[in-house]
Protein backbone atom coordinates (compact mmCIF):
# COMPACT_ATOMS: atom_id res chain seq x y z
CA UNK A 1 0.00 0.00 0.00
CA UNK A 2 2.83 3.05 0.56
CA UNK A 3 4.18 1.73 -2.53
CA UNK A 4 1.10 2.57 -4.21
CA UNK A 5 1.23 6.02 -2.34
CA UNK A 6 4.44 6.80 -2.56
CA UNK A 7 4.13 6.14 -6.64
CA UNK A 8 1.39 8.28 -6.64
CA UNK A 9 2.80 11.14 -4.90
CA UNK A 10 5.75 10.95 -7.20
CA UNK A 11 3.37 10.84 -9.91
CA UNK A 12 1.46 14.37 -8.05
CA UNK A 13 4.83 16.05 -7.90
CA UNK A 14 5.98 15.06 -11.24
CA UNK A 15 2.37 16.99 -12.66
CA UNK A 16 3.15 19.88 -10.54
CA UNK A 17 6.70 20.44 -12.19
CA UNK A 18 5.35 19.76 -16.00
CA UNK A 19 2.26 22.24 -15.16
CA UNK A 20 4.91 24.94 -13.48
CA UNK A 21 7.13 24.60 -16.68
CA UNK A 22 4.14 24.75 -19.16
CA UNK A 23 2.96 28.21 -16.91
CA UNK A 24 6.49 29.38 -17.16
CA UNK A 25 6.54 28.93 -21.20
CA UNK A 26 3.27 30.54 -21.45
CA UNK A 27 4.50 33.43 -19.65
CA UNK A 28 7.65 34.01 -21.30
CA UNK A 29 5.41 34.33 -24.59
CA UNK A 30 3.24 36.59 -23.34
CA UNK A 31 4.29 40.21 -24.08
CA UNK A 32 5.75 40.80 -20.49
CA UNK A 33 8.08 38.17 -20.37
CA UNK A 34 9.07 38.80 -24.16
CA UNK A 35 9.75 42.49 -22.23
CA UNK A 36 11.78 40.96 -19.43
CA UNK A 37 14.18 38.78 -22.23
CA UNK A 38 14.21 42.57 -24.24
CA UNK A 39 14.89 45.13 -21.73
CA UNK A 40 17.41 44.83 -18.83
CA UNK A 41 15.23 44.62 -15.04
CA UNK A 42 15.56 48.42 -14.61
CA UNK A 43 12.33 50.92 -14.12
CA UNK A 44 13.03 53.48 -17.27
CA UNK A 45 11.64 56.12 -15.37
CA UNK A 46 13.56 55.81 -11.89
CA UNK A 47 15.97 53.46 -12.85
CA UNK A 48 15.68 51.46 -9.74
CA UNK A 49 17.13 47.69 -10.27
CA UNK A 50 15.26 44.29 -10.19
CA UNK A 51 16.29 40.78 -9.63
CA UNK A 52 14.24 37.37 -9.03
CA UNK A 53 12.98 38.36 -5.12
CA UNK A 54 11.48 41.31 -6.61
CA UNK A 55 10.70 40.89 -9.99
CA UNK A 56 6.88 41.63 -9.99
CA UNK A 57 7.57 44.72 -8.95
CA UNK A 58 8.51 45.63 -12.64
CA UNK A 59 5.56 45.95 -14.74
CA UNK A 60 5.37 46.43 -18.69
CA UNK A 61 3.65 49.68 -19.56
CA UNK A 62 2.42 50.18 -22.96
CA UNK A 63 4.08 53.82 -24.16
CA UNK A 64 0.99 54.46 -26.41
CA UNK A 65 -1.55 53.48 -23.86
CA UNK A 66 -2.54 50.31 -26.39
CA UNK A 67 -2.51 47.08 -24.76
CA UNK A 68 -3.49 45.23 -28.06
CA UNK A 69 -0.32 46.83 -29.53
CA UNK A 70 2.10 44.20 -28.67
CA UNK A 71 4.47 44.13 -31.59
CA UNK A 72 7.44 41.42 -30.81
CA UNK A 73 10.24 44.21 -31.39
CA UNK A 74 9.08 45.60 -28.11
CA UNK A 75 8.83 49.15 -29.52
CA UNK A 76 5.52 49.91 -27.46
CA UNK A 77 6.70 48.45 -24.35
CA UNK A 78 8.69 49.95 -21.38
CA UNK A 79 9.77 48.78 -18.28
CA UNK A 80 8.42 50.50 -14.90
CA UNK A 81 8.12 49.93 -11.34
CA UNK A 82 4.69 49.68 -9.69
CA UNK A 83 4.78 53.50 -8.79
CA UNK A 84 6.10 55.06 -11.80
CA UNK A 85 3.54 52.82 -13.86
CA UNK A 86 0.86 53.84 -11.67
CA UNK A 87 2.19 57.82 -11.54
CA UNK A 88 2.55 57.43 -15.55
CA UNK A 89 -1.04 56.26 -15.95
CA UNK A 90 -2.65 58.89 -13.66
CA UNK A 91 -1.10 62.01 -15.44
CA UNK A 92 -2.04 59.96 -19.06
CA UNK A 93 -5.69 59.92 -17.25
CA UNK A 94 -5.30 63.81 -16.43
CA UNK A 95 -4.24 64.82 -19.79
CA UNK A 96 -7.27 62.49 -21.60
CA UNK A 97 -10.10 63.68 -19.38
CA UNK A 98 -8.91 67.71 -19.38
CA UNK A 99 -8.42 67.50 -15.23
CA UNK A 100 -4.95 69.17 -15.80
CA UNK A 101 -3.05 71.67 -13.30
CA UNK A 102 -3.79 74.15 -15.90
CA UNK A 103 -7.33 73.75 -15.62
CA UNK A 104 -7.10 73.51 -12.05
CA UNK A 105 -4.71 77.08 -12.10
CA UNK A 106 -7.88 79.07 -13.86
CA UNK A 107 -10.25 78.00 -10.63
CA UNK A 108 -10.05 80.00 -7.35
CA UNK A 109 -8.46 77.44 -4.19
CA UNK A 110 -11.02 80.03 -1.97
CA UNK A 111 -13.87 82.26 -2.11
CA UNK A 112 -12.55 83.83 1.09
CA UNK A 113 -10.12 86.39 1.42
CA UNK A 114 -9.20 87.71 4.69
CA UNK A 115 -7.28 91.03 3.74
CA UNK A 116 -9.83 91.92 1.44
CA UNK A 117 -10.77 94.94 3.25
CA UNK A 118 -7.68 95.29 4.66
CA UNK A 119 -6.50 98.49 2.93
CA UNK A 120 -9.79 100.24 3.83
CA UNK A 121 -9.53 99.58 7.36
CA UNK A 122 -5.80 100.73 7.91
CA UNK A 123 -6.61 104.12 6.23
CA UNK A 124 -9.84 104.84 8.48
CA UNK A 125 -7.48 105.67 11.26
CA UNK A 126 -8.37 109.17 12.73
Amino acid sequence: MTVRKNQADKNKLNQIVTDARRNQELREQSYRGQALKLYPWVCGRCTREFDHKNLTELTVHHKNHNHDDNPSDGSNWELLCIYCHDNEHSRYEETRFGSSAADKSTAPLSTHNPFADLKSLLGSKD
